[in-house]
């Protein structure tokens, strides 16, 4: 910037801040608004309520009775037969067999007794499981759904207040007791 530059600025500003009063708005006649704050006394206040619809979670729950049915979860004992069917089944192939052939005998005994002991193990676990009555328990089963309601909700208050033999009323967002805080201006008119 140059020096004539800074020069023209500061006239500018040296002659907005002494033309500031006069730019002021006073109003048509030439009075600056000066007002106060004063307390009025409330007459009455009214709650603005609208009706509002809310969900409130509720759980039921309920105990509910099912059949176990023990078969599906009882293994026959096999081994047990099996072994013993095989020891069975070599006794007699060894008493049976003679020379050479004892010891084939006594093979095919234990492999024959063995599959007969295996298949009566299974036939005999399957007769008991049929012969068992099936459990009845007990459970717990819950359900969560809402319940629906509606609620009065204040949206504000409708306040009436008297200042200087006069009412007003207004809308606040919350009661404001007894007394309400009012601006006061007073301007001469026609002069």
């Amino acid at each position: 910037m140059t020096a004539s530059t800074l020069t023209r600025a500061a006239a500018i500003g040296a002659g907005l801040l002494l033309a500031a009063p006069t730019l002021a708005d006073h109003g048509d006649d030439g009075y600056a608004d000066r007002g106060r704050y004063a307390e009025a006394r409330v007459v009455r206040v009214e709650p603005i309520v609208r009706l509002v619809r809310v969900s409130t979670p509720r759980r039921e729950c309920w105990d509910e009775d099912y059949r176990v049915d023990r078969r599906s979860y009882r293994h026959p004992d096999t081994v047990g037969g099996t072994v013993l069917g095989g020891i069975i089944g070599g006794a007699i192939g060894n008493a049976v067999g003679r020379g050479h052939g004892r010891d084939a005998a006594t093979v095919a005994g234990v492999l024959i007794g063995s599959a007969v002991g295996h298949d009566r193990a299974v036939r005999d676990g399957e007769r008991r499981d049929h012969d068992r009555e099936p459990q009845v328990r007990t459970r717990t089963r819950c359900e969560v759904d809402d319940a629906w309601h509606e609620e009065e909700r204040v949206d504000g208050y409708r306040v009436t207040y008297e200042y200087d033999g006069e009412r007003y009323q207004t809308r606040m967002s919350r009661d404001p007791g007894p007394t309400v805080k009012v601006w006061v201006s007073v301007r001469p008119v026609g002069y």
